[in-house]
């Protein structure tokens, strides 16, 4: 028999075809189609089938067919028959398991039971029913053209909403047409390194995420790392590394190290670039989350010509958006858009419009305030925690941010993240994050991200934690 693909979308609500092929009498075929179709998942439990003279009609087959094809499958228990109900997926019929290929990539293990790894905020937090009130405002107030082609530059309407928002609370001096929108930081690094809009070697700070340094490796970009300390990166190198013209800097809150970067340090990175004709890429990660401390306004701030300034949603909302924004000098926006193309790499319009509904409303300043006070009272109780029941271990990097680090004894690193895992702990140890070919002493430690388990896990997490650290 010839292969029929038959679009079953209007007699069961949603897309599925059935390929009649293969040796054997038309009912046998039918037959074998729709045991196949339940085998695999196709047709799941529940599952209405059509009537006989539907199917019949759409397969070009006589309704006897059909009708002997049935009775079969309900007499083999994949279908049930009830009068009044008709035909249906039986609730038993499950899916066969898929065997094991050989090379093929096993499942992810199972989540941990304390998760205290850094750079994830509180989930449970994100604010559904204000981002539903502004995706509503938004797409009712929507012009018709936001949803054709598209700018590759982003919505106009994100662009403004940022332009203020940037202005007013950190410190950023840009327009609309200096922001361009993407998919978050990595996405920035690959339009920026990957399409060569920028060259490599790259400064950045010894200590960092190896994610970051992948993606820039992959773009075949070397980095030469920058001491640092108490102080942040010693900015002052700069002018001693041969060949750099660029320098990928965390000074709001250095990460994961903690603390920002100071006056002279910010001011000497600026005259730097001025002076080389370089820039600085500015990675202002968790900018609104300080604790004790007064605000720490953008470098870029300083001179928006030399320093290109990267911000995103995931920290302040959730990693889910999607949504970056870069702020760039005016002579880079075109490279940046030609490297960013016309088409695909891009956020999605109604997250865009939603966003930009969720700044001008003022529910974005709300939220993050909300979530400062909620983080702040996290680390006040992990630095009052860890007092009481781990005094040997010293807490840094807690003035802003989402994460904490946890100075371990020298030579206790390794064992003390091993510990946790078996214990079902995710905490990740310092080491991680430190650049390979960094010359600074290393030291052992936890970083301990204290926003990503749900409210009624912290204090559970804190417990599991303790009980490895007091070990």
């Amino acid at each position: 028999m010839a292969i029929e693909w038959v679009n079953l979308a209007e007699r069961l609500g949603s897309d599925l075809h059935l390929e009649l092929t293969g040796p054997g009498s038309r009912r046998a075929v039918l037959t074998r189609a729709l045991r196949d179709a339940v085998r695999d998942g196709r047709l799941a439990p529940g599952t209405r089938l059509p009537p006989y003279r539907s199917l019949a009609a759409d397969l070009g087959l006589a309704r006897n067919t059909v009708a002997d094809a049935y009775a079969e499958l309900v007499a083999e228990g994949w279908l049930v028959a009830r009068q009044g109900s008709g035909t249906r997926v039986a609730s038993r019929a499950e899916p066969a398991r898929q065997p094991r290929v050989p090379g093929k990539v096993p499942a992810r293990p199972a989540p941990p039971l304390h998760d205290l790894r850094q750079g994830r905020p509180d989930a449970a937090s994100f604010p559904r029913a204000a981002w539903l009130a502004a995706a509503r405002r938004a797409l009712n107030g929507a012009p018709s053209e936001a949803f054709g082609p598209g700018d590759p530059q982003g919505r106009p309407e994100l662009r403004r909403a940022l332009a203020e928002y940037l202005a007013r609370a950190r410190g950023v001096r840009t327009t609309p047409d200096r922001i361009v929108i993407c998919s978050g930081f990595a996405h920035a690094l690959r339009l920026l390194f990957g399409e060569r809009v920028l060259r490599g070697p790259l400064a950045v700070e010894s200590y960092g995420l190896a994610f970051h340094r992948a993606v820039l490796a992959a773009a075949s970009v070397r980095t030469v790392p920058l001491t640092l300390d108490e102080h942040g990166a010693r900015t002052t190198e700069l002018a001693g590394l041969k060949g750099v013209r660029t320098a990928l800097l965390t000074p709001a809150h250095q990460f994961p190290t903690g603390g920002p970067l100071h006056p002279e340090r910010r001011a000497a990175a600026v005259d730097w670039a001025r002076s080389c004709g370089g820039l600085i890429l500015e990675d202002d990660y968790d900018g609104e989350f300080r604790y004790d401390r007064e605000p720490v306004g953008a470098v870029q701030g300083l001179d928006p010509e030399r320093v290109v300034y990267l911000g995103s949603a995931s920290k302040s909302i959730s990693p889910a958006l999607r949504i970056g924004w870069m702020v760039l000098p005016e002579h880079l926006i075109a490279p940046v858009l030609a490297a960013k193309g016309e088409r695909e790499a891009w956020a999605g319009v109604t997250d865009q419009l939603t966003l930009a509904d969720f700044v001008d409303s003022g529910h974005y300043d709300r939220h993050v305030r909300r979530m400062r006070q909620r983080y702040r009272a996290r680390r006040d109780r992990l630095v009052t925690t860890l007092a009481a029941r781990a005094p040997h271990v010293a807490t840094t990097g807690i003035a802003a941010g989402l994460h904490a680090v946890l100075r371990l004894p020298p030579g206790t690193e390794r064992a003390t993240v091993q510990a946790a895992a078996r214990r079902s702990i995710a905490v990740e140890g310092l080491a991680g994050y430190r650049h390979p070919a960094a010359v600074m002493p290393a030291e052992d430690g936890l970083v301990v991200g204290y926003a990503t388990p749900p409210d009624h896990a912290y204090g559970p997490a804190l417990d599991a934690l303790c009980r490895v650290l007091s070990r």
